[in-house]
C-alpha cells in the first residue's frame, strides 16, 4: 500500500500500530527493496 501511495497514517491504523514508528520500520524495508527495483520504464526501451 504504501509503494502505491497510501499515507502511511492510514497503513499504521490498518495495521493497529500505536506508533507511527513501527510503521516507519516498513517504509525503510521498502526503501531496500525500491533501490533493486528497476524501472518499467526502462523496460520499455529494451
Amino acid at each position: 500500500m504504501l509503494e502505491n501511495g497510501t499515507n502511511i497514517r492510514v497503513v499504521q491504523k490498518l495495521l493497529g500500530h500505536a506508533d507511527v514508528k513501527t510503521t516507519e520500520i516498513y517504509t525503510h524495508v521498502l526503501q531496500q527493496n525500491l533501490d533493486a527495483a528497476q524501472s518499467p520504464l526502462d523496460m520499455l526501451a529494451e
